[in-house]
Formats: C-alpha cells, structure tokens, sequence
C-alpha cells in the first residue's frame, strides 16, 4: 500500500510537470505572438482579424459578454477561416494588426492606460462559423473601461486559469492525503483508492438488477452491472463505436431513478474531458422517453456549452437558461436590462448611440454605475443558482468548470468522468472532491491528452503504459513520467484489468475498417455488430451510380489505398522550423478528385469528412474543397476528429520525403484515431516509401492495406 512518502513523490511529481506544461504554453503562446506576423498567426490558427463588434451583452457572474463576426466591408465571406479557437480558451481582443502596420509597439502618443483600455482579456465563450463571444471577466482591470476599437482581432493567449485549477486541486488532496501538525482533511475510500492506500472494497452484489434500455448489448450489461456495483471506482473501456455513451446514460438512469436495486435515487455529476462530451451526453439524456413529466429527470449544464446554438434543448437546460426562469429571476433581470443599456451607451452600439461612445467624466460615471450593478446582479443571480442546482439531480460540467464558483459547496453520490483518457489527471481531481464513487469512460488507446512539454526525446524513451491483463500483487503509487499518463491508465497500471471492462461490439465500421484496429490494440476482442459488418456507401438512399464499375469502385469498397510511391510526390514545409506545419499539394489534388468521384455517385457532401494529421494540408484542402462543396464537407485534423464519425473518410498522411521522416504518423492512437471515423468507406492517400519507416505499427498497417485495400498505384489521374 502506499505510503506517505510515495504520495508525497506522486504530488510533488505532478506539481513539477504541471509548471513544466504551464511554462512550455506560456512560452509558445509568447513565441509566437512575438515573432509571427498577422498573417502567419491566422495561418496557425491562433487569430482571427478584421472582426467588428456586434454587440454586448452580460453573462452568468456579470460577465461582459462581447459578440465578434467579419464585416462584409472588409470581407467577401462572413465564415471564419480554420481556426483553433473553442470555448473555454483565453483570448485577447485589441486593434486590428495587417502584414503594413506595425506589430512592435503602439504609436508614442498613445497611453499605455490607453492601449489597456482599447484591449480586453477573457474566456472563449461561444463559437459559430461566422460568431466569436469573448466573456470579459469584472475583475479584469481591463473590462472596467473597455473602449474596444471599430476593427479588432482577437489573439489565442496561453491559458493559466486552467492550471491555477489544477494546482489548487492537487494542493487540496495534499492537504487530504499527508497530515500537517497531525490534522488532514477527510480521507474518503475514494481517495484511498486512488491513491493506492488501501485496495477497491468487494463489490456490493445486485441481484434484482432490471435494465431500462433492453438495446444493450452484453458487454454493455456487464459493464453497466461492474460500475453500479463497484463501491468506489470503476473504468469503461470504450473502443470507436462501442456505444460509450449509450452505457452512461444506462448507469446515470439506473442511478438516479428508485428501484429495487436502488432504493435511494443518487445525486450524479457528469464531467468531460471538452464542451462535445458533456453536451453529447446533455442531448442523450434530453432525449429519454418520459411517460410522466413530472418524474422527467433534472438535469443542469453548467458552463459554457459548445453547441448551445445548435441544440433548443441544449439551451434550455444550461444554468444560465434556468436561472432566468425561477421566481427570484425577475428583480435579476432588471438590474442585467439596466447593466446592458448602459454598456450598450459605453460601447457606441446602444439605442440613440451614434457609433461612439461617452468620453471623459461622464465616461467614468457610467462605468461606476456598471461596477455598483455588477455588484448587485451577482449577489441577487447567487441565490438564484442556489435555487437551481438543489433540485438538480444530474448537473453536467467540464472537469475545469466543475470547479466554478457554482458548484461550490456542492456534493454528489457519484461523479462521472467521459473522455478520461484525454484528460490530464490533475483536472480528474477537480470534480473528484465532490463525490464519493467515481466512474471513469475513455479509450487509452486513442489519443491522450496533447502535452507541450514533452520534447522528442522524451517521446522516444517514454513507451505506453503497461496495460497488464493480470492484477498486480501489491498495487503502487508510480509518479507518472509525463503528463500523458491519465489517472484512466494509473489505475489499470496499479489495479490491472480488475478495475475495468471494455465494451466488445462496435456499431460503426464496416467489418475491413475494423479488422486491423481490433487485432493490432484491442487484441482482436473488437467485432463488428451484424448491423454494421457489411454496410457500404451503396446501401445509402441518396447513392446513384451510372454504370456497374462505378457502383463497384465507388459505392462497394470499403477500404481504397493511394498508394504515392515513387511519384515524387513530395511533402512542403510551411512557416519556420519546427514551428512550421506541413503540406501536400499532389496529395490535395488526388484528395479533392476522390471527393468529386463520390458526389458524383451520390454521396452527399455532409456524409463525407477529410481528414489529416497537419494544419498547414487542412489549410490547403479548405482553398480546394470549399468554395465547392461549402461548409457540409467537413475538413479538419485527425486530433479534432477524435470522438466524431462519417458515412466516408478520406485520410491524407501527407508526409512524402527522401529523409523517410514520418513525424505525426509514428504515434499510432492518432492513426487508430484516424481510421476508425469512417462508418462505410475509409480511402488512405500516402506515400508507402516512406511511412513504411515509421516503426512496426506502421509496418503492419502498410501490410493490412495491400491485402485488404482496392491500392490504387497511379499518379494524378
């Protein structure tokens, strides 16, 4: 069992790797706001110019929300170029820059309270294809007189406020875990568990367990049955299109709903590793049969939800919503209409303005006025969260958020954490405080969580987790060597496969995509349900194709290969050094003729998504596809792929060069990622010279495709 001293290295280890991953985003945010131009930085992703304001609003805590989109004065489309920008990311508003003013420093006339004033800080609150809204925290000292210019940018800054919550967590379970002057705080069996000081209890039987969704499968059932009757902690194994999220809906409804097995129906908090999974998990959960409403469950969003735009519902039941629909949201409300009119007056975008607003003394009164207002909106909105969140049965949260000061003093039976696997295990910590039994989801064999710090060499001599099949005979507390070991791959570490089980049926390839996936990392126990095994593109209703070879190369293969070998087909570096991204024109070419073959057979744009592990070819594939196919054709990294799935997937692998570098292709949770999006048809285009040097996996996976893909030896046809 653990010791005080193992814990103490555990912590102190986290807390050194933490400040490394903290200095490393600090220092590329720095690096490259300093030394790109504005061009280059749109180019990364890291900034989005020429925006004008459209108005300002006020959030949850008397944030000032401030709306951003392209003027159709300044551009021809009003969609945003891609970008890396997503809720919860820290940004900064200020002057437009172009490539012919100066980046350096501002005019000598202007103050430097000047410049503060005309910039802002703050948290990416919503994201559209056409919309930014930046939240501008009060107690930013810039936000109390924001005097925002007609044309601005908005800059991707280094995050902190995140790693401030970790640090407090980890400080917190010091404090629990290694007594000072002889006190620590309560010590839960959860804590003790994790920790590795004492063993998971033996599980609480339930014999009358009755299943509300008789869909399940019977790895589902299994694990459903192994988190219900585990006592302090248990893993899902999720592999692509197990139904990850199917099963946790199952567990929060077996939980939160009295019966026989349940006698006490328990108070659930769902976190996620992002925005997607805590909203995807909202959308099931809105979905349920209710037979009477008034036992419909209650459920809560806290946070900034990604696609509350998207989804009515979504919308509705976010704490924001909710709290403007209580009995006590009335006097709240006026004192916000009163907050938005006079920033509407401060920002030149209220009634009667005239493009510009007050200056002088009259300016700071009106900010005066906002800051005593502020004051009372958050004390009158406090109590109306309050009111909320009591008889709220499921609150759902990121890990990050559930540390927001709306969730403080909250507690719940059990927290539930979805993509564990891509999550840091310091941000685990978070919502782990506030409950007493924990349910992890994840896939270790997907991508873990992107780490800054992590240099090349270190990449080299750091292998996977072990993921012994046997329990260990004395679980130990291993301080983690990098930040990509999760607290999902610690405990299979420490417990071995005791502490999990893993979902066996995948209800989304097509027997091929699945095969080498399945016998490579799930050690072949991943099979394909007989509703999907033999499903392709000309099983759709909208395919058509002219002539029988088009029906057969098209719409009946489910796996085509590109094979670019000996083409010369080479590879282009963009931008500089390492912080250049890649690019393969030849490659985009075979790319964008392949996608007009499948519409051709009628394969709609919005059931196909291109894919690639570089920014620099999602760039170039963005200037080729969309001016053709629109926003439908979905075009992005395999990174932000993770968790999503197409009818078609077409996968550039981009590198092609005579040194036989492979870079991204060699870690194979990003090519598992990769090859596992598509439902019906996965077409590769790479060069096999030189991804052959990228390691066994990538040996196998050159294998796999000569026997078992339609290779397609030509050039530009």
């Amino acid at each position: 069992m653990a010791s005080e001293g193992d814990i103490r290295a555990f912590i102190d280890r986290q807390r050194v790797l933490l400040a490394k991953e903290r200095d490393a985003e600090i220092e590329r945010s720095s690096l490259l706001l300093s030394n790109c131009g504005p061009k280059l930085l749109e180019q990364k992703g890291l900034a989005l110019g020429g925006l004008g304001i459209v108005g300002m609003n006020i959030g949850l805590g008397g944030k000032t929300l401030v709306e951003l989109e392209r003027p159709s004065a300044y551009h021809s489309s009003p969609l945003f170029p891609p970008h890396t920008f997503r809720p919860g990311d820290l940004a900064r508003i200020e002057a437009n820059v172009t490539s012919t003013t100066s980046t350096k420093r501002p005019k000598a006339s202007a103050s430097s309270a000047d410049t503060k004033a005309s910039q802002a800080e703050g948290v990416v609150y919503k994201v559209s294809d056409t919309r930014i809204v930046i939240a501008v925290d009060s107690s930013e000292s810039s936000s109390e007189d924001l005097d925002l210019p007609e044309r601005c940018r908005v800059l991707k800054l280094a995050n902190s406020v995140t790693y401030d919550s970790m640090d407090k967590a980890i400080n917190h379970l010091e404090k629990m875990a290694i007594p000072a002057d002889g006190k620590s705080g309560e010590l839960t069996s959860l804590v003790q568990v994790l920790l590795g000081m004492k063993p998971p209890a033996p599980k609480d039987r339930m014999d009358k367990l009755a299943f509300f969704d008789d869909t399940l499968n019977d790895s589902q059932k299994v694990a459903v049955r192994f988190c219900l009757e585990s006592l302090e902690v248990a893993c899902i194994h999720g592999p692509p299109g197990t139904g990850k999220t199917h099963t946790l809906i199952e567990i929060i409804r077996q939980l939160t709903t009295e019966t026989s097995a349940n006698p006490k129906p328990q108070r659930v908090l769902v976190c996620g590793a992002s925005n997607l999974s805590v909203d995807n998990i909202l959308e099931r959960l809105l979905a349920l049969p209710v037979v009477d409403k008034a036992k419909r469950l209650k459920v809560t969003r806290i946070g900034h939800p990604a696609r509350v735009m998207a989804h009515e519902g979504i919308l509705d039941s976010t704490l924001e919503v909710k709290a403007t629909r209580t009995d006590q949201a009335a006097l709240a409300r006026d004192v916000k209409d009163e907050l938005e009119t006079t920033l509407g007056i401060l920002s030149g975008k209220g009634k009667g303005a005239k493009g510009k607003g007050p200056r002088g003394a009259e300016r700071r009164k009106m900010w005066d006025d906002v800051k005593a207002l502020r004051k009372e909106y958050r004390q009158r909105e406090g109590g109306v969260v309050k009111s909320v969140l009591k008889e709220s049965q499921v609150v759902l949260a990121t890990c990050h958020s559930a540390g927001g000061r709306q969730l403080f003093n909250q507690d719940f039976d059990v927290v539930i954490i979805d993509e564990a696997t891509q999550a840091l295990e310091a941000v685990c910590w978070i919502p782990i405080f506030k409950a007493k039994k924990l349910i992890l989801a994840g896939d270790p064999m997907q991508l873990p969580p992107t780490i800054l710090s992590l240099d090349d060499k270190k990449k080299k001599k750091t292998k996977e987790t072990s993921r012994s099949t046997a329990k260990p005979s004395t679980p130990k507390l291993v301080p983690p060597r990098t930040l990509e070991t999760t607290l999902f791959d610690r405990l299979e570490a420490m417990y071995g496969a005791s502490i999990k089980r893993m979902l066996q049926f995948q209800y989304r390839m097509h027997e091929q995509i699945c095969s080498l996936p399945s016998k490579t990392l799930y050690a072949s126990k991943l099979k394909s349900h007989e509703s999907v095994a033999s499903h392709l593109l000309c099983d759709l209703a909208n395919s058509q194709a002219d002539s029988a070879d088009d029906e057969k190369e098209y719409l009946q293969t489910p796996v085509v290969f590109f094979d670019t070998a000996g083409c010369e087909y080479f590879e282009r570096l963009e931008g500089d050094g390492d912080e250049g991204s890649r690019c393969n024109e030849n490659e985009a070419t075979i790319v964008n003729n392949w996608v007009g073959k499948l519409v051709e057979v009628g394969i709609l744009p919005s059931q196909i998504a291109v894919i690639t592990p570089y920014q620099a070819q999602v760039t170039l594939l963005t200037s080729l596809l969309r001016p053709k196919y629109g926003a439908a054709l979905e075009i992005g990294t395999v990174d932000g792929m993770q968790g999503r799935e197409k009818e078609a997937i077409i996968i550039s692998l981009v590198r092609s060069n005579d040194t036989r570098e492979v870079g991204f292709l060699k870690e194979k949770r990003r090519m598992n990622v990769a090859m596992t999006r598509a439902k019906r048809h996965l077409c590769i285009v790479g060069d096999s010279s030189t991804v052959c040097h990228g390691g066994s996996y990538l040996k196998k996976w050159l294998a796999w495709l000569e026997g078992n893909a339609d290779v397609k030896y030509a050039g530009l046809e």
